[in-house]
């Protein structure tokens, strides 16, 4: 092989090790109806630090405020039409066409995900049309020279059978044949990389008893868990996640793909009863991920010590329209007028001292009183009549008290009537998954709605 001239030697590396990079970037989603303009928002993830951004669709206005700068970026193939991309090149080839060719030469896309967490969250019948479209998709991108853009789709934990210990990783037994084996040829075959949702908050908070929260956050110097059967010594929980991946993969036959981990984060505040959501655990474990993951020379894991790790933290903002349990809606950096919930530099080079000092954590253990769910103040009055007829409508005899001659009648306006109904319906149907929410209508409180 002939040697290449210096200067295209070093062009070749600089190339190479941008993709490698351990650069980190955050997920800029868009579930708020007060969030500051693309343009803002993308002056404000470089003021993070934030080398690569993702979103959640091809938002072209977006993609436009990106225009010029250096971010990387991923976009996605919303989950709602996989199923009929999978059968249509021509539809594929018109969305790369509408979505990736306009903004190409002067917009970094370099990643394209068909799909978010759809093993997770979408219905069953478009799991098998997940790889057909990425294959579709990626077929098009190179019908038009765009081999540089890479495509995967992005997965969340709850793909596992089994994470613990790590080496027992094992993808699940209806996913792992049909659905996983094929993407994973495909992302071998693309050399692409594995798209995973990483949250030890998740993982801790189902298990605070036994699984230590500093251990969580990165923070402990004392714990390490020792896989029996690899004999890998692990200090953090965030490692132990990503590595049962990797022996789930191995098991299939896929030991090198690598792994870019699409989100990771904590929440800075959640509902009462939401333990460890709060700003100095956030701060805290975004600062030491962003540490482990910009690390000179990468740490990589137990598992690939010394790997490059591509990360993007989640999320930009906290987003009120997002469904769900409180902490759904404060996973932010920043508060939606664009000011920082806590410091943090996403490049990783700023020291913990350079920051404000952190509010102390108050909710880091159950809360133990009790909790209503009522109707949030200035909601609108129309919505707020549709959600009491729907906790009325579940016939679990939710609103018999407030008829009218009945004990909880007065006072007779639709606000109580509605917080009553709400922590009716919310005490008997948590414990099957129900939350606080109702659209955005409800809130938790400690008061006794009563004694007001």
């Amino acid at each position: 092989m002939a040697l290449l001239p210096l200067y295209f030697f070093f062009l070749f590396l600089s190339v190479s090790s941008g993709e490698f990079s351990s650069q980190v970037g955050v997920n800029y989603g868009q579930l708020g109806n007060n969030l500051p303009s693309p343009k803002q928002s993308v002056k404000l993830i470089q003021s993070l630090g934030a080398k690569r951004v993702k979103i959640y669709d091809a938002n072209h206005d977006i993609l436009n405020a990106l225009k010029g700068t250096n971010l990387q970026v991923c976009i996605m193939v919303p989950n709602e039409i996989i199923n009929n991309i999978s059968t249509s090149q021509k539809l594929a080839d018109s969305w790369v066409e509408t979505n990736v060719i306009p903004f190409y030469s002067t917009t970094k896309i370099r990643y394209l995900l068909v799909g978010n967490e759809v093993i997770s969250g979408s219905p069953k019948d478009i799991w098998p049309n997940i790889v057909p479209a990425m294959r579709k998709i990626k077929k098009s991108l190179k019908t038009h020279g765009l081999d540089k853009i890479k495509v995967s789709t992005s997965m969340a934990m709850d793909v596992l059978e089994s994470s613990f210990p790590p080496s027992n990783g094992t993808f699940r037994s209806d996913v792992a044949d049909s659905i996983v084996r094929p993407l994973l040829q495909f992302l071998h075959r693309t050399k692409s990389f594995y798209f995973l949702d990483v949250y030890p908050y998740f993982a801790w908070v189902m298990d605070p008893k036994n699984i230590n929260l500093e251990y969580a956050l990165f923070e402990s110097r004392t714990i390490k868990y020792t896989d029996p059967l690899s004999n890998l010594t692990y200090t953090n929980l965030f490692d132990q996640m990503v590595d049962s991946v990797v022996f789930a993969m191995k098991r299939l036959g896929y030991p090198d793909i690598r792994i870019w981990i699409a989100e990771t984060g904590w929440p800075n505040a959640g509902d009462i009863d939401q333990i460890g959501a709060n700003i100095y655990n956030a701060a805290t474990y975004n600062r030491n991920v962003v540490k482990k993951l910009t690390a000179k020379p990468p740490i990589g894991t137990p598992a690939r010590p010394g790997w490059v790790i591509p990360s993007l933290i989640f999320a930009l903002y906290n987003e009120n329209q997002k469904p769900g349990p409180g902490t759904e809606r404060h996973f932010g950096l920043l508060y939606p007028n664009g000011t920082n919930i806590y410091g943090i530099d996403l490049s990783g080079k700023t020291p913990d001292s350079c920051f404000e000092p952190l509010p102390k954590p108050d909710n880091n253990e159950p809360y133990k009183g009790k909790i209503w769910c009522v109707a949030a103040k200035g909601v609108n009055e129309t919505a707020l009549g549709s959600a009491l007829s729907y906790a009325c409508s579940q016939g679990n005899k939710t609103c018999d008290p407030i008829q009218p001659g009945k004990k909880c009648f007065k006072p007779d306006s639709l606000f109580w009537h509605a917080s009553y109904a709400f922590s009716s319906y919310w005490s008997q149907s948590r414990k099957t998954g129900a939350t606080c929410y109702f659209n955005g209508l409800a809130t938790q409180t400690a008061k006794d709605p009563s004694k007001y």
